[in-house]
Order: C-alpha cells, then sequence, then structure tokens
C-alpha cells in the first residue's frame, strides 16, 4: 500500500507529509480546497508529464514523494533490474519527481529513472479512477481484458500472441511473395551480376573500420616515418643527452647535501623514460617499413570496399544485406510455385498453432463469463439496481485477432422489460459509474493492484445509493487499499480514515492543507458535508458513523 506521500510546492499545496494506512481512505473537503492536488501528485509519481505551472508562484521547483510497501515486489523489481535500478529493499518502493523550471528529474530507490520507467512500474501500484476515467469500460478491449483477469487468461493470452505475432510475420512474408511480379531475363541477369559482385568480394561485416585505419597508415607512411624519424632525431640527439647530463649534475648534488636525493632520483627515473620513449618510436619506424605490394593490396582493397558502399551502401552491412535479398528474389523467380507452396505451408501451420493456442482461452472465456456476470449483477443490485440485468457476451470471429477468437461486449438492462444492450449506449455516467464499481469488487480477488483511488465517481448519485456505493468501497478496502475523494457523508462515513483539505489565506497568500479528522471534527465535517448544522444534522452524522 503507499504509507507516505510527500508534497513541496505543488499548486497550492506548500508543504504536506500523508501518512496512510490501509482500507477505505476518505478524503473530503470543500470544492476547490485543493482535493485535485492529490491526484495531481499521484499521477507525477505514475509517470505523467508534468510542466512549469505545476509549481507554486514563487518557488523555482516542487517535489513530489511516494513510499509504497508492498506484499510482493519481485513484479517491480524485475523491471527495476531490466533498467539497471537497485531493487526494493524489504518490499519498499519509493519514487521521487522534481519537476523544476528549467528540468525535470525522477528518481526510482534514490537512482535516477525515466518516465517510461514510471509509467511501467505505475500499472503494479495504482488503480485510478476519476470522473471520467470509467468511461474505459465501454472500451470492447477493456471489457476483454477484464473478463480475462477474471478468467485467469493472462498466461494463456502471452503465449498466445508470441504465436499470433509469428503467424502475421509468416503470411506478411508469403503476401509479399505473392504480391511480387514475375522478374524479367534482363533483371535476372542483374541480380546475379550484384551478387555474383558482392559474394566474389569476400567481405565482412565491420571490416570497414580496419581497413580505412590501415589504408590512412600506407597511403601516409611516408610523411609518418619522416614526422617518426624527426621524432627519434630529437630524443637522441638533443633530450636525451641533456637530461643525462641533468642525471649527473643532480647525483653530485645529492651526494652533497642527500636532502635533494628525491629530486636526483626523479631526473634518474626521467632519463629511463625517455629512454623507453626512444626504442618505442625506433620500433615504430621499424613498422612503417611497409612493402609496396602491400601498399597496393591494401589501396585496391580500400577502392573495392568503397565502390562497393558507393553502390549498395552506405555501409558494408547494407551490401551484404542487398546481396541476401537478391537471392531471395532469384529463388522466388527461379522455383517460384515451389517457394510460394513452402512459404504458403509455413502460414497454414502457424495459424494451426494460433487457433490452439485461441480455443485454450476461448474455452476458459465461456466458462467464466457467466460467472462474472453473475458476480456483477449481485453487485449491482447491492447498488441500487435491484432488477438490472448484466450479461457478458462472447462474439465469435471469423479470423483470430490479437486477443483471440471473439471479441467481448458487456450489455446491461437497468430497467426490467426492456431489452439488454451495449453498455455504451444505455448508462449514464452515474450509472456507469455503478458498474465499474460493481466489476472491481466481483475482480477484487485478481486484481493485484495494491492501491485503488477513486476521484468523486460517486457523482450524479445520491442518498441510499450513495451509501451503497461507500459500502461497495469499504468493501474493496478489506482487500486493497482504497483513496476515495468524495462530496458524499455517506461514502465519507464508511471509511477507515478520514482526512479534511481545507484551503485558507496566510499572508496574502491561498495554502491547501490535509489534516486527519477524528471524533468530533470527523462529526463536524460529515455535518457540512450533509448541508448545515442543527442538531438533526449531527444526529444523522452520527447514525452515518454507526
Amino acid at each position: 500500500m503507499l504509507t507516505l506521500l510527500k508534497i513541496r510546492n505543488l499548486a497550492l499545496v506548500e508543504r504536506l507529509e500523508w501518512d496512510l494506512g490501509g482500507g477505505l481512505v476518505g478524503v473530503t473537503g470543500e470544492t476547490g480546497a485543493g482535493k485535485s492536488v492529490i491526484v495531481g501528485a499521484l499521477k507525477l509519481i505514475l509517470g505523467e508529464r508534468a510542466g512549469k505551472g505545476l509549481i507554486r508562484t514563487g518557488e523555482d521547483r516542487c517535489t513530489v514523494e511516494a513510499i509504497f510497501q508492498l506484499a510482493d515486489s519481485s513484479a517491480i523489481d524485475a523491471i527495476l533490474d531490466e533498467v539497471g535500478l537497485d531493487p526494493c529493499e524489504e518490499n519498499e518502493l519509493i519514487i521521487r519527481r522534481v519537476v523544476g523550471t528549467s528540468s525535470n528529474k525522477q528518481f526510482v530507490n534514490n537512482g535516477a529513472a525515466t518516465l517510461g520507467v514510471l509509467k511501467r512500474i505505475g500499472q503494479h501500484l495504482v488503480d485510478l479512477h476519476g470522473p471520467h476515467d470509467h468511461q474505459s469500460l465501454l472500451s470492447p478491449e477493456r471489457q476483454l481484458a477484464l473478463l480475462d483477469a477474471y478468467s485467469v487468461v493472462g498466461k494463456d493470452l502471452v503465449t498466445y500472441r508470441e504465436k499470433w505475432a509469428t503467424w502475421r510475420e509468416a503470411n506478411e512474408e508469403y503476401e509479399t511473395a505473392r504480391a511480387q511480379r514475375e522478374i524479367s531475363d534482363q533483371e535476372k541477369e542483374l541480380l546475379r551480376f550484384q551478387v555474383e559482385e558482392i559474394d566474389t568480394a569476400g567481405i565482412k561485416a565491420g571490416e570497414e573500420v580496419d581497413l580505412e585505419e590501415r589504408y590512412r597508415r600506407t597511403s601516409n607512411a611516408s610523411r609518418l616515418g619522416e614526422l617518426a624519424g624527426k621524432a627519434v632525431d630529437l630524443i637522441s640527439d638533443t633530450v636525451v643527452p641533456g637530461l643525462e647530463e641533468l642525471q649527473r649534475a643532480t647525483s653530485e648534488l645529492s651526494r652533497i647535501d642527500p636532502a635533494v636525493s628525491d629530486l636526483a632520483e626523479e631526473v634518474e627515473g626521467s632519463v629511463l623514460q625517455m629512454q623507453e620513449l626512444e626504442r618505442s618510436v625506433m620500433d615504430y619506424l621499424a613498422e612503417l617499413a611497409i612493402d609496396p605490394s602491400e601498399v597496393r593490396e591494401v589501396e585496391e582493397r580500400f577502392n573495392l570496399v568503397e565502390n562497393l558502399k558507393r553502390k549498395y551502401g552506405p555501409t558494408l552491412q547494407d551490401a551484404l544485406d542487398h546481396a541476401e535479398e537478391a537471392r531471395v528474389r532469384l529463388e522466388g523467380s527461379d522455383n517460384r510455385e515451389e517457394y510460394l507452396s513452402r512459404l504458403k505451408q509455413g502460414v497454414d501451420e502457424a495459424m494451426k498453432k494460433v487457433r490452439a493456442a485461441a480455443r485454450k482461452m476461448s474455452t476458459k472465456r465461456k466458462k467464466y463469463a457467466p460467472s462474472l456476470a453473475g458476480e456483477v449483477r449481485e453487485h449491482l443490485v447491492d447498488l441500487g439496481f435491484k432488477q438490472a440485468e448484466f450479461e457478458v457476451q462472447l462474439a465469435p470471429r471469423e479470423e483470430p485477432g490479437a486477443n483471440g477468437l471473439e471479441d467481448v461486449e458487456y450489455l446491461f438492462g437497468p430497467n426490467p422489460g426492456e431489452p439488454l444492450k451495449p453498455l455504451r449506449q444505455v448508462a449514464s455516467s452515474g450509472e456507469i459509474s455503478r458498474v465499474m464499481l460493481a466489476v472491481k469488487n466481483a475482480l477484487a480477488d485478481q486484481d493485484s493492484t495494491p492501491l485503488m483511488v477513486f476521484d468523486e465517481i460517486d457523482a450524479n448519485v445520491g442518498g441510499e445509493i450513495a451509501r451503497a456505493v461507500g459500502e461497495k468501497m469499504a468493501s474493496l478496502g478489506e482487500r486493497h487499499q482504497v483513496v476515495a475523494i468524495t462530496h458524499f457523508p455517506q461514502v465519507a462515513a464508511v471509511a477507515h480514515q478520514h482526512f479534511l483539505v481545507e484551503k485558507r489565506v496566510e499572508g496574502g497568500r491561498s495554502i491547501s492543507s490535509l489534516t486527519e479528522v477524528t471524533g468530533e471534527g470527523r462529526l463536524d465535517e460529515l455535518v457540512r458535508m450533509l448541508g448545515g448544522g442543527g442538531s438533526q444534522a449531527r444526529e444523522m452524522a452520527k447514525t452515518l458513523l454507526k
């Protein structure tokens, strides 16, 4: 779960340290008090891009830090290991974002990370639902993903997609070959010439680097010899004799005054070093005595490689690739029917494996779809849909797609006697929120995301329905940490912890703060949410808490 959230200079929040517990955590406050800053901070932790406008006026940067205590950090550790970051210690994960006026930085377990890494990690940490986020439930892809989570199809889907990708690659190769026109005799002759020219050269990928170095050296051998000879003359005639004379002087000096013996040793070392340098330069000079035949050989090889690069390049690897492509085209032309038949056989074999893997997923989906629909209906009854119908409909596909042999559609009928229709056609925003909450409860045991955040998804509901929404969130809180940002006292009253966001003015500036409310303070906040004071509202608040 999320155990600590620290915010510095983010929007209206100057400084905030939020210690959270488990279960359902309620967050309330007046409209505009700054509740959205919490969601904004979590989005930064999850890798959302940040603009300078987030920084509190007058400051040069804002920071957000989150500490998660995980039941099992293995999935996160695998990602961190892949990108070279330290693993979690004792299953504790620390993420920090720094948004500045000139640059942004992000850190995971005190190591620098990219936004892409935060997004990958975030998928395992937080499930965030805002007022419009539940619209994702209307997507057929999302609906199928939820059914697969319930049906425990995960590993089967990974295997299926690997086989489907293999089939697509084989099919693309076959279709490309089939679409290619028959090449003329003239084109065949050109392709054969190109293959022979490249093969005869016997080139190796990457050899141009060594060849260019040899060419540069042989073609400048005369100048290199002149410079090396001059260096030898300077060392032999000037530097070494001078150092040897200096050595004799310092040696005698150290005998008279032992205090300068270190100086004499340094000079002696310099003499030895220059003598070694002299030998090295002379060895180099000897190596420059290149046989003229070698010069011609290197020059011819260099010109050959450059010619191939100009014709087929810009690199030697491009030339090798061109030869291979030409060979494939010739083979396809000389044995076209046999070649196409072989490719088609590969496509058919790949499709058999695809269909076998797809049928395995289909079996599970068909088995679990009615069960998921039944559980969702039970939760919908609790959420005020006393006679609503809900079905998970599987529609077979003629050809396997990226997700298998069927598409899925959630059908919903909130009113008795009316035919079931796709969820996107019949549900209002308030209804979709409750359907989404029902689905989340049905999937609570399969969903491994530690933190769920509901940002005012209880909008457009009220009364007993709001109370039922709160109870469903509290039920989710028994298996996950749930943060509910809400305007409804019925939801806030069932929270295991209740935090109040308030905005005040200090020194002419607005500041948002967050504090936990308990006892009378919590009663006062529930009374405010109920719309007024008085003994009746207070008694109602007490009743809600009970």
